[in-house]
């Protein structure tokens, strides 16, 4: 006769019941239009990456609540997504100090020599 073995009926059924984590896919993407977006003048990325990690911190409560249901690879796609996002937090947060800073500076001078600004057509 063959060689046949019946397959663990407890492995088939773990194997049937394992799916990707609902907002995976979301969270990696999210995260890497945070990292991009953190050049839109911050705001953007801070949009992007803010609601990368709320999607993010409900997917891990879910895996963390039954690892055995959800498939492995989402949930390594959920950490990178979620470190990019806090990649894309701090850049856009230091882009948008940056940018405030200069507006700041700008202002600055431009109250302190108005007429400057008016002659040379710079304001």
């Amino acid at each position: 006769m063959e060689n046949f073995q019946e397959p663990n009926q407890e492995q088939n059924f773990l194997n049937f019941q394992q799916t990707p984590l609902p907002n995976a896919t979301a969270v990696l993407v999210l995260g890497i239009i945070s990292i991009v977006g953190c050049f839109c003048y911050g705001i953007v990325g801070l949009i992007t990456s803010i609601i990368a990690l709320i999607l993010a911190k409900k997917d891990m409560a879910l895996y963390n609540a039954n690892p055995s249901l959800y498939i492995p690879s989402s949930y390594n796609n959920l950490k990178a997504g979620r470190v990019c996002a806090i990649v894309g937090i701090i850049l856009s947060a230091l882009y948008l100090l940056f940018v405030i800073a200069i507006i700041i500076i700008a202002g600055a001078a431009a109250l302190s020599d108005p007429s400057h600004f008016l002659k040379h057509g710079q304001f």
